[in-house]
């Protein structure tokens, strides 16, 4: 499966792929979302692990005011650890 976002968020960044001028495609690789449906059943899950939807709305707010947006076909790997998430790009 990875190997098909990788593909497609490549494709998509291509010149003449469909997309608009200024636009960008960039997936996130999250390990585990802190989602309702998860705390419910996953009780005993590592909270600390879990990646905040907070923090993936405040990155696509900062990312489409062109803050330390990615260039378009990164994939980029959220990693949460002790309640702080980091961003780095997958090479």
């Amino acid at each position: 499966m990875h190997a098909a976002v990788h593909q497609l968020c490549q494709s998509l960044s291509a010149p003449n792929s469909g997309l608009p001028p200024g636009s960008a495609a960039v997936a996130i690789l999250p390990v585990t979302l802190d989602t309702p449906m998860n705390r419910k059943f996953m009780p005993d899950g590592d909270v600390s692990s879990w990646t905040p939807l907070e923090y993936i709305s405040e990155l696509f707010y900062k990312w489409t005011t062109g803050e330390n947006r990615p260039p378009s076909g990164t994939l980029m790997q959220l990693v949460t650890a002790d309640g702080e998430t980091e961003a780095t790009p997958v090479l």
